[in-house]
């Protein structure tokens, strides 16, 4: 296998040497051969002398030719091997004439490019057109379009995307208006400029039968027209989500924040492209009570996105602050530090869960792993997410709490702004800040904490006055019997929120198997069958898997099939594997409707089924 980048282990790139500094894309969208085709243009300049190749990540990408895009002289190049995990290292020979230099790759993508979906209009909420979407999060953004696919460096891009004059055409870039072929009146021409330099990962393109509401003085939301006005109602809150971020962390600095609602099986909660973060449509509840998912992607444009993860082994940088400020903006909006712990505790157990079941308390534990030969997606959980919150919980808790630990995190961000950073200048930059609590600092036990598996050593202590309720009416589902069905009453629910609905599960979930008439009392009752918010679908059907009611099993494969979110289809297939009568259909299932899923959820639920 060719060589690894030592900055990054799931990289060939080495900018070291010779780096990206800026991409230029030139596209046409084909949607009947399911390709991109055109060429980039990649300024390049060597670090070291002597240099005299630049090395990009590409994956499955046809490359045409090489020039020099100034002169337009051919330039050598060779394409090593493919590695499955990390695809094939592109090598070009650069003109001598200059440190800096223009490079224009001219290439096809391939139909089975892993950042991209191609949907048939039928896949589609409209039906009319066809759909095309990207996620290049972690490793995918080489298989759009050669380049330094490393976190490690960030580039500006522009784009000129032609597409079907049907077809709306979104970026994660600030847009022009299309502008009409020069020579082909069925299609127009997309143009974007993102100029606050990003890491490849959050290239991403969109183009489908979809259009836009306006929510807020500097936001959209795109969709299909189908669900259009539903998520203009969800999301309407945005901008009150954007400035109570900028009242933590500073002024957002890219301009646009649009939401794109994408089709079904779209594998993530949210996706924090630049100006246009993407999101499931299972949020779309229709009482916004899912839209702290929308708070936790505007908390990327400043965690994650202006400070950056250098390597994936370090995305808990990314993702754990993210959560810490996602629930500060929740808490906020809701005048409620204690929802935010409420949630907080909720999602520690989620991560007890799959530490202990899931990852068998394994390697992909660990807060920074070690990911050497490992593509990323198969180490991906909500352990960085959650053990990194739980982290900085805790930080907080010790140094003086939110007014303290607020002023730190603004400092943060200001001091790594634009940059991509390691863990262990996240720790000096703590250390620096907080000079009077050294000792307090060294008693933090940090090397359990970035490289022990298994749970974090120490879970802080939630406020859990909003999750009594919740244990009081598990514990009465729990220890009624079979007779004293009759006590219980469709107000139980009622007077609950949607988070202490999902809590009140969530704690049965961990509870002995209930008898099916119970599971079945409790929908009489509950009418659970019929709820439209996700995470109480989710915990419902689990809930109903482990009772082995027979009756659910339609429901739970109508629910992984409508709907493609990893978070939800891959615990519910676990669940019907593990339950033995339902094993064959959940894989013949599986099997028949594998081609309309993602190719990454795709991949991860056949291993979940034990099919590779």
């Amino acid at each position: 296998m060719a060589a690894l980048s030592p900055e990054d282990p799931c990289s060939y790139s080495r900018p070291d040497e010779c780096k990206v500094n800026s991409l230029d894309l030139n596209l046409e969208v084909d949607f009947d051969s399911k390709k991109l085709c055109g060429y980039v243009d990649l300024t390049v300049e060597r670090m070291k002398d002597g240099v005299q190749n630049l090395i990009l990540d590409t994956r499955d990408i046809d490359i045409q030719k090489i020039t020099d895009a100034d002169n337009c002289q051919e330039l050598k190049f060779s394409l090593g091997e493919k590695n499955t995990n990390f695809g094939s290292k592109l090598e070009v020979q650069l003109p001598l004439s200059s440190t800096k230099s223009k490079v224009r790759v001219h290439y096809e993508t391939s139909p089975q490019s892993t950042a991209l979906q191609w949907l048939r209009p039928e896949q589609t909420a409209g039906k009319r057109h066809p759909y095309l979407f990207s996620q290049c999060q972690a490793i995918h953004a080489r298989s759009m379009v050669p380049c330094q696919d490393t976190p490690g460096i960030k580039v500006p891009y522009t784009a000129k995307v032609t597409a079907p004059r049907d077809i709306t055409v979104l970026m994660s870039a600030v847009r022009s208006e299309p502008e009409a072929h020069p020579t082909d009146s069925s299609k127009l021409v997309h143009q974007f400029n993102q100029k606050v330099p990003i890491p490849t990962y959050l290239i991403a393109i969109v183009g489908g039968d979809i259009e836009s509401r306006k929510i807020g003085p500097r936001s959209n939301v795109w969709t299909e027209k189908e669900m259009v006005e539903a998520a203009a109602f969800e999301f309407s809150e945005t901008e009150k989500m954007l400035q109570t971020a900028e009242a933590l962390m500073g002024p957002y600095i890219w301009g646009q924040y649009d939401l794109l609602v994408l089709p079904p099986s779209f594998p993530y909660g949210g996706m924090e492209n630049p100006c246009l973060t993407f999101v499931t449509p299972t949020l779309l509840a229709g009482d916004k009570s899912l839209a702290d998912v929308v708070a936790h992607e505007i908390s990327h444009s400043w965690t994650g996105n202006l400070v950056t993860n250098r390597n994936w082994e370090h995305f808990w940088l990314n993702e754990g602050h993210t959560v810490f400020v996602e629930r500060k903006i929740t808490g906020r909006l809701h005048k409620s530090q204690a929802l935010l712990e409420f949630m907080a505790a909720g999602r520690a157990k989620e991560l007890k869960e799959t530490i202990e079941v899931v990852l068998k308390n394994g390697p992909y534990t660990r807060l920074i792993p070690d990911l050497k030969g490992v593509d990323p997606d198969d180490a991906f959980s909500i352990v960085p997410y959650e053990k990194g919150f739980t982290l900085l919980f805790y930080l907080e808790t010790l140094l003086g709490g939110p007014e303290v630990f607020e002023k730190f995190l603004r400092a943060y961000i200001e001091k790594f702004k634009q940059q991509s950073i390691d863990s262990d200048q996240w720790k000096d930059f703590l250390y620096s800040y907080f000079p009077d609590k050294k000792d307090v600092l060294d008693a933090v036990e940090w090397d359990k904490w970035f490289f022990a598996q298994g749970m974090p050593p120490i879970i802080p202590k939630y406020d859990d006055s909003l999750a009594v309720p919740c244990k009081q009416l598990c514990q009465r589902w729990s220890s009624a019997g079979d007779n004293e069905l009759e006590q219980f009453d469709p107000s139980d629910l009622t007077s609950l929120t949607s988070v202490q609905v999902v809590e009140f599960l969530a704690l049965l979930l961990e509870e002995p198997q209930l008898p099916v008439t119970k599971v079945q009392k409790m929908n009489e009752l509950y009418k659970l069958n019929a709820v439209k918010n996700s995470e109480v679908r989710l915990r419902w059907l689990r809930l109903c898997i482990k009772a082995q009611w027979k009756d659910a099993i339609p429901h739970v494969l109508d629910f992984v099939n409508e709907q493609g979110r990893m978070k939800f289809v891959r615990p519910l297939y676990r669940d019907l594997y593990g339950w033995e009568e339902a094993r064959p259909t959940a894989i013949q299932n599986f099997q028949t409707h594998r081609g309309e899923m993602h190719n990454t959820t795709a991949t991860m639920v056949a291993k979940d089924l034990k099919l590779t």
